[in-house]
Parts: C-alpha cells; structure tokens; sequence
C-alpha cells in the first residue's frame, strides 16, 4: 500500500532545480548555461524575480544587453526598487548608450546604499556621458570617498572638473589616478588635449615630456613649441618622431620646423617625401611647390603647381603660383595661357594685369600690352607707385610705337 506514496516522493526529490544550477553555472562562469536554467526557471514560475534577475544577470554576462535590459525591467516590475536590480539595469543602459535611461536608476540605487561603490561610480559615469559634469564630480568625489585605491573615480573625477574647465585642479586628479594604476598614465595625454585646446601650451609641453618614447606626443610637443617660436627644439622633437614613424604629416611638421630655422633645403626634403608618400595630398604640393620656390628652383616648382592646377582647376592660389613661375623661366605663353585662367576665375588683380603687360611687352606684342598696361593703370588708383611710374613710361613708348594715343 506504501508504494505509489514511495514512487511520487522519489520523482519529487529528483525533481530539477533549475535555479540551484543556474546558481552553480554562474559561479563556474557558464554564463550560457545559467541563462538556459534560468530561462527554464522563469518558464516553470514567471513571477519568480529572483530567477528573473539571474536570467537577466546572466544575459548581461553574455553581452546580450537587449536581453537583460528586458528582464530587469521585469524584475523591477516584480519587486520594485530592488537594489540590485536598479544598479545592474543601470550599468547595462550604460553600455548599451542610454545613459540617459540610467541615471534615474542609479541615483535609486545611490540613495538606498550611499555607502556602497558601485551606485556611486557608476552613477557618476551616467551623468559624465550626458553631461551633467557637475552632479557627475560629486558622485565621483564620493566613489572616490568610498575607495581612495580606485584609479577609475580618481580619473573620472578629474576629468569632470577639466569639463567644466577647472583643468589645473583636474590636473592633481589625473595625475593620482596614474600614481594608483600605472595603465591609465596616458590619461595624461588627454588632460594635455584639453591644455591645447584652452590655449596653455606651455602645461601641454610639460605633460607631453613626460612621454618620451611616444610618437604621438613628441609630434604633438614639437608643433607647440613651433607655435612657441622655438622651431630648433621643435625640430630635434620632430627628428625623433619621423625617425620612429615616418608619416607623411610628421615630416611636413618637420620641414615646418626647418623652415622656421632656416634650413630650407632640409624643409624641401622632407616635404618631397611626404609628397612621395601621400602623392594625392594637394597641400602637401603646394607646400613642396613653394619651398622649391624658396630654394629658385623655378622649373620643378612650376611642376608642383601644374600637378595642383590639374587636379583641381579652380585653385586661383594654384594659378597665381604657376604663373609667376613660368614668368621667371621666361615661358611666357604658357604664363599668359595661366593668367587667361586666371581671368576666367573672377580672381584677376591690377597685378595681373602688370604681369600680363610686361610679358607681352617682353614678346613685343605691343598693342595688347598698352592695353594691358592702361588696365593696369585704371585699377591701381595709387597702390603701386613704383609699378605706376614705370607703366607710364612704357606707355608713352608704346603709344608712339603702335601710333596710338
């Protein structure tokens, strides 16, 4: 008579425990198989929050956060205002960027357990990401309060006093949270950004020397000082840059810096290689064009420039470069040919018109550069009293030559 009642207590003791294996696959880091026991928890009793958080907590694990977004939401709704369920749905809105979603939640949590870290922090990184960098400080400065060894609260409180442009007392911030966690030392690169950015190279300098063996930060210090006025040390920081990485826009910082030391024929070198390595950049053309200029070498200069005016026909600056460089290599149709473009830009000057007089002066094409000449003369209105006095003269020449008055 004992033995149905013995058989329905065996099949109930060897019933599943969906949620005690859950449990275990969570702490073995199964986060898969938790989210499958789990899922079969909630399926046996919907209303069960604590299977409903697990399942939610073991989506997010498994960086399935539209999943878990859904399932603490339905853990809220079961018990709302549950701790756990407020700073876990909050730190996923986080990375899933709704931060905005998050802050309510976690301004919750941080009241229900003000002494905890986690609230806080994470807190205060939701209202570091939409901008509210004032209620994000003291959220920070209470993480920090909370756990003096966290390197993240103490970068994360810098960096919401350098948002609101207290960057020498960001600066203390930044520089603890490199002393608490080595890793997080090229922060400072970032606070040296903000230092540019707000005009104070000479802080940039300093922080940007503390990296001696990053590329980025010695191209970075060496455009300072060249804005410093101090191209010679910028050089040697820039020497040292292209020699580690070459890249077409260190070398043209480099030949930037040559030049404003006087050294031109090394500012040229560098520019040609960094045309050679990035031969579509324009700029860089014109550049190398100009400095070949510098050097009077006429020829490979008007070479650039051609190249330019190709590639772009409607570079006016392009134009007046080739022209004046095929005037001084005394090819003086191509320079009218370049002059006539000129013209058809809209961009002629009085000076063009100078130019245009003397070369089809020079080709004794004299009817049209009296013509040439008494434009210029018309527009100038006393700009250019030197070129003024010598088109004068040519045109009291000129009209006794072609017969005209």
């Amino acid at each position: 008579m004992w033995g149905p009642a013995v058989v329905l207590i065996f099949a109930l003791l060897q019933a599943p425990d969906y949620s005690a294996d859950g449990l275990k696959a969570l702490e073995d880091g199964k986060y898969a198989v938790a989210a499958e026991m789990f899922s079969k928890a909630v399926a046996a009793d919907p209303k069960d929050y604590a299977a409903q958080f697990h399942l939610a907590l073991a989506n997010s694990l498994l960086g399935k956060d539209a999943e878990a977004i859904a399932g603490f939401k339905i853990v809220l709704e079961l018990k709302p205002g549950l701790y756990e369920a407020e700073l876990n749905l909050g730190m996923v809105l986080i990375r899933a960027k709704r931060a905005g979603e998050a802050v309510p939640l976690l301004e919750a949590a941080a009241t229900e357990q003000p002494k905890e870290f986690r609230p806080n922090f994470f807190l205060a990184e939701a209202l570091e990401t939409t901008g509210d960098f004032a209620k994000a400080e003291q959220a920070y400065r209470a993480a920090a309060e909370l756990d003096p060894k966290s390197a993240d609260a103490e970068l994360g409180l810098g960096r919401a006093k350098a948002r609101q442009n207290r960057l020498d007392d960001a600066a203390a911030n930044y520089h603890k949270a490199a002393e608490l966690d080595p890793a997080l030392k090229n922060a400072l690169l970032e606070l040296a950004g903000l230092y540019e950015k707000n005009d104070n190279a000479a802080q940039a300098i300093e922080i940007y020397g503390q990296f001696p063996d990053n590329v980025g930060a010695r191209e970075q210090m060496g455009e300072l000082l060249i804005e410093a006025g101090k191209p010679a040390e910028a050089a040697s920081q820039l020497e040292w840059a292209v020699a580690k990485s070459p890249t077409a826009a260190n070398r043209a910082a480099l030949a930037t810096a040559y030049q404003r030391s006087n050294q031109p024929e090394k500012a040229a070198e560098q520019l040609q290689q960094a045309v050679a390595m990035e031969p579509q950049s324009l700029e860089l053309r014109m550049r190398y064009g100009r400095a070949l200029r510098d050097l009077r070498k006429f020829q490979p200069a008007a070479a650039e420039f051609l190249r330019v005016t190709q590639a772009k026909p409607d570079s006016v600056d392009a134009w007046n470069e080739l022209a004046s460089m095929l005037i001084l290599i005394e090819n003086y149709p191509a320079a009218l040919g370049a002059l006539d473009r000129i013209k058809q830009l809209g961009a002629e000057t009085p000076g063009h018109y100078y130019l245009r007089a003397i070369m089809l002066d020079k080709m004794k094409q004299f009817k049209p550069a009296l013509e040439s000449y008494q434009k210029f003369l018309a527009m100038s209105n006393g700009k250019f009293p030197d070129e003024e006095w010598k088109s004068r003269q040519r045109i009291r020449v000129l009209e006794k030559e072609t017969g005209g008055r």
